[in-house]
């Protein structure tokens, strides 16, 4: 058997072991060309294997023309070839059916010699898409909230104390149940507890519970929180808030696992997972003795930060179509692209809870099919009004551009030539991002840099 004969039965055994797979899977080289792919590949992404010959795996997958890691993403079969080790990961996989989160496992293919010759890619659905048909949902597909996702999905599955930290109206609660939802704890129960909302002589008792006659009006016993949550997920949103004087209490429970109901000598054991969140600065709190270091040590074994709305507007378009289906205006309206545009270019102080919000007014406002700019709060029209006139890239007259003649940074350029396009162009986002050939993530991102 000649060189190429035995080329062609190797590739035809190695197609045979991916197509044994289940998932989609494919055989990497080390410069990302796709060596070989299984029927699941193949199906998913609306390629045949001629198709796929040679080609990137970045093209077929994300229709980026650079490396993933280049467009700000993790690439997964650089941190296999780093390390040596399997690596996985959370991607978002443009599909037959759209954009949707995969799991991506990468295994290193060594040869008799040890060395990395090639990548194994096997991709499965994410766990997220258990969770798509809730009408109150995690939505998004930009970079900081892939990055939020994915140290939701490594928690997940754990026991590990969980803090949610990120400003108000991020979705701390979403997030939470999310990391129930995808727990072992699943079937059981996922009780919220509002701190803020609890005074120092409510506390105790609402968290531990109370036996008849413990206090004045204690005519019966009750049930605490901690109780109700057995075997499932306790959830303390604005922990930053608990009285100094109960943190210690909490504390002890967490450290001991056992409590008292208020007015028993009788200890219970406790049995359940914690996610706690805040808005706050709790290292601060540390400092400024408001919070105690040794609870704040306990309760932030694992932090995951929730990107503010204004740190990811590419979900807008994604957002305000899942947030119009909570609306009674959901059959009847829709965005027109000038309004769609100032809605990215808005800093939502209050998060998605002010999206929706203004949403729901602009749903109210508008008579006809269709949300204008008009319809919109007058906070959303001032923020567009207030930027800054966007420039001729060479000076035009007196349009303000650049003097022609004049060497300038080739970053000053970009933002220049990005200000005016925007501005003029009349198309979609991704129409623009085709047009200056860049993905459209790369462009959402450059705009959000203008501002």
């Amino acid at each position: 058997m000649d060189t190429t004969s035995a080329t062609v039965f190797n590739r035809h055994q190695v197609v045979g072991v991916l197509d044994s797979l289940n998932d989609p899977a494919v055989l990497l080289s080390t410069d990302l060309s796709i060596l070989a792919s299984n029927r699941e590949y193949r199906a998913q992404f609306g390629e045949s294997a001629a198709t796929l010959a040679g080609r990137h795996c970045f093209e077929v997958s994300h229709r980026y023309t650079r490396p993933c890691d280049e467009e700000g993403e993790t690439c997964p079969v650089q941190e296999c070839a780093a390390s040596g080790q399997p690596c996985r990961t959370l991607h978002v996989h443009h599909t037959q059916n759209g954009p949707e989160h995969h799991e991506v496992c990468t295994y290193p293919v060594r040869d008799e010699d040890g060395q990395v010759t090639s990548f194994l890619e096997i991709i499965s659905p994410s766990a997220f898409d258990a969770l798509s048909r809730n009408r109150e949902r995690l939505v998004g597909h930009s970079q900081p909230f892939n990055r939020m996702l994915e140290m939701v999905r490594r928690v997940a599955p754990t026991n590990t104390t969980t803090l949610l930290l990120g400003e108000s109206g991020t979705g701390k609660e979403l997030v939470a149940r999310a990391i129930h939802k995808l727990s072992t704890r699943a079937n059981r129960t996922f009780v919220p507890v509002e701190c803020s909302g609890l005074s120092e002589s409510l506390f105790e008792s609402e968290l531990f519970g109370h036996e008849k006659g413990a206090f004045t009006g204690a005519i019966q016993g009750k049930m605490g929180l901690v109780e109700a949550a057995e075997g499932g997920t306790l959830f303390l949103d604005e922990v930053g808030d608990i009285p100094v004087a109960q943190q210690v209490k909490l504390l002890r429970l967490i450290e001991t696992g056992v409590y008292r109901r208020v007015g028993s000598v009788t200890e219970r054991r406790a049995n359940f997972r914690l996610v706690c969140a805040t808005h706050r600065t709790l290292e601060d709190h540390v400092r400024e003795g408001l919070f105690r270091a040794d609870l704040y040590y306990r309760i932030s074994a694992f932090p995951i930060h929730l990107p503010p709305l204004r740190d990811r507007l590419e979900d807008i378009p994604l957002l305000a179509e899942h947030l119009k289906s909570r609306l009674a205006c959901q059959n009847r309206c829709r965005l027109h692209g000038e309004t769609l545009r100032l809605l990215q270019r808005y800093d939502y102080p209050g998060n998605v809870r002010e999206l929706l919000n203004i949403l729901e007014r602009a749903c109210l406002l508008a008579d006809g099919e269709t949300i204008l700019p008009q319809h919109l709060p007058e906070t959303c029209l001032r923020r567009a009004e207030q930027e800054d006139p966007i420039p001729a890239v060479l000076g035009e007259g007196e349009s303000g551009g650049l003097p022609c003649g004049e060497i300038v940074p080739l970053t000053e350029l970009e933002e220049c030539y990005l200000r005016q396009v925007a501005q003029k162009f009349s198309g979609t986002n991704r129409e623009l991002a085709e047009k200056l050939g860049i993905s459209e993530r790369t462009l959402y991102r450059k705009l959000s840099s203008l501002r």
